[in-house]
């Protein structure tokens, strides 16, 4: 059986330590209306922090054209959820700090804060993902439970979304060794309900539980898509075990690859419609695995590569602070339905990158 070589902390040394007022600022951003981890990003990288970025808000807002501006969190909401979490026995992390995913603050829409609960060692671990059927059959569970297994005893953490069938049976078989459960809703609201016991597990070995969502938040249908970029960027790739052609693991599988992730998937008969979605990756690129040594194999070199941190890149452009009437016309005018990067609207607009970034934080705004 294969096993990791050299050092097993997938991690660069973390180079952030927020104070409590600064983490304050940050889930109070992040609470505020009309802000995702996108826009987020955006707005501390052109301020420098969260609180400036608060305090410019409104006044981005109104310039882009909203009639009044959104909610703002307040910070006596903030430190509230805060100490709610802490009693849960939450801790809430930042890109950067130490029990935050290396790989999965990479990522361009990072959660800005990360709750994390159990231990934050195996957090920073390598992780492989291993994703699937609700409804699987018991040859994939048993597939699924046997590749978990074996990348456990080579020394990676499997991480997966605490759902029935694929993501269960991974669990479970991977609890001894570490893992990671992904969650869509706040840690006090477990999908399914029946999976209660198996988190609890996964905690008392060790393991950890994340989420980006607070307390009482109950997961909605949109909310699993949002969960499941956690379980691909936090992972050096993404094994998809039985999938139908409108699976969820798909949408893992192709997150995974748009982030540059490896994407494997276990081969089916073609008579069996679970296996349809895990025959087209195949069919597209993904590699196929049979054995665990398959996947150990693809990301050893990805390994051995050094990961450059992100956090604390200040924009090569400064921030405009009021850009004129006829330069937000004309890269309003440029915008449509169908998507425009930012260097072809510098091109088009002949406005600079500066301005052309602060409409656009406008107009989300």
């Amino acid at each position: 059986m294969l096993s990791l070589q050299g050092d097993t902390v997938d991690a660069i040394n973390p180079s952030v330590e927020l104070t409590e007022a600064e983490r304050i600022d940050r889930l109070r951003l992040i609470r505020s209306d009309n802000v995702g981890p996108r826009t987020f990003r955006s707005l501390v990288d052109h301020f420098g922090t969260a609180r400036a970025a608060l305090e410019r808000l409104p006044d981005l807002a109104r310039r882009g054209g909203a009639q009044r501006s959104g909610r703002i969190c307040s910070a006596d909401e903030a430190k509230a959820e805060l100490a709610a979490s802490r009693k849960f026995g939450i801790a809430w992390l930042a890109p950067g700090e130490d029990g935050y995913p290396a790989r999965l603050a990479m990522i361009d829409d990072a959660p800005p804060l990360l709750a994390v609960r159990g231990d934050t060692k195996s957090l920073m671990r390598p992780m492989i993902a291993i994703v699937g059927s609700r409804n699987a059959s018991g040859a994939g569970l048993k597939f699924a439970g046997q590749l978990a297994r074996q990348l456990g005893e080579a020394g990676f953490v499997v991480i997966s979304g605490l759902a029935r069938g694929v993501d269960q049976a991974a669990h479970r078989a991977s609890v001894e060794s570490g893992t990671i459960a992904v969650l869509a809703g706040g840690h006090d609201c477990i999908y399914p309900p029946e999976h209660g016991d198996l988190l609890t597990s996964i905690l008392d070995h060790d393991g950890a539980a994340i989420s980006e969502m607070p307390l009482g938040h109950e997961p909605r249908a949109r909310d699993f898509p949002r969960r499941n970029r956690l379980i691909s960027g936090a992972s050096l790739g993404v094994v998809v075990v039985e999938a139908a052609h409108r699976s969820g693991s798909l949408i893992t599988a192709r997150m995974a690859a748009e982030q540059g992730r490896e994407v494997f998937a276990v081969p089916g008969s073609p008579l069996d419609p679970r296996a349809a979605g895990t025959n087209d990756l195949i069919k597209q690129g993904a590699t196929l695995v049979t054995e665990a040594a398959d996947i150990i194999n693809a990301v050893q070199p990805i390994m051995e590569r050094p990961l450059i941190h992100p956090v604390g890149e200040p924009d090569s452009e400064p921030f405009e602070n009021d850009p004129q009437g006829h330069d937000r016309d004309q890269i309003t005018g440029l915008l449509g339905p169908a998507p425009i990067s930012i260097d072809d609207l510098v091109r088009m607009s002949g406005a600079s990158p500066a301005i052309v970034r602060t409409v656009l934080l406008e107009l989300e705004l």
